[in-house]
């Protein structure tokens, strides 16, 4: 969503002043107040389509893993091929935090721990994402590697953190399907 496109969602209609008689306040209340939608120009997520309005951010954490849980376009998927030739799908991390914003607007993320190998040679990060439901809230962490030496994508420390972000998530359901697509 493009900077300022979630102010233009949640901007209703001016407040009355309270200069106006009585009468006047209460006929301007009754006007339906709707959020102003994003045009296509203000929304660059999944080519274009109206991203879901973000009023009412509270829902119960059931309703926000049952939407989590469900397939992601396969538009949205990547693959990347690995030196032995083997493919790997993936969703982008930009992807994945487009898609909590959305589904889990009050969700949270923080790096836990960076771990070097004794020998130096990969990092290890641990991300924890935590979801918090109108009566509950869920946390969970998952681990990323990234050799050293490996610097063609950005540096190993960001991709071990892009790693352990994606798994986390998969722990909550999004994406998670991509794991079990190697099985069938």
């Amino acid at each position: 969503m493009a900077p300022g496109a979630l102010a233009r969602l949640l901007r209703l209609a001016p407040t009355p002043r309270l200069a106006r008689p009585f009468a006047a306040k209460a006929r301007a209340s009754r006007r339906p107040q709707e959020p102003e939608l994003p045009s296509e120009d203000d929304n660059d997520f999944a080519g274009g389509e109206v991203a879901a309005p973000t009023e009412g951010i509270g829902r119960p954490l059931a309703e926000v893993l049952k939407e989590l849980g469900k397939r992601v376009p396969d538009s949205l998927v990547k693959t990347r091929v690995e030196d032995n030739g083997f493919a790997i799908k993936y969703i982008p991390w930009h992807i994945v935090n487009k898609i909590l914003n959305i589904h889990a607007p009050e969700w949270s993320g923080e790096v836990r721990s960076i771990v070097y190998s004794s020998d130096g040679k990969s990092v290890s990060v641990v991300y924890r994402v935590t979801l918090h439901g109108i009566d509950a809230e869920i946390c969970r962490e998952a681990t990323g590697t990234a050799s050293v030496d490996d610097t063609s994508y950005g540096d190993p420390v960001q991709k071990a953190e892009a790693m352990a972000f994606r798994r986390a998530c998969a722990r909550l359901g999004l994406g998670l399907h991509l794991y079990h697509e190697d099985m069938s």
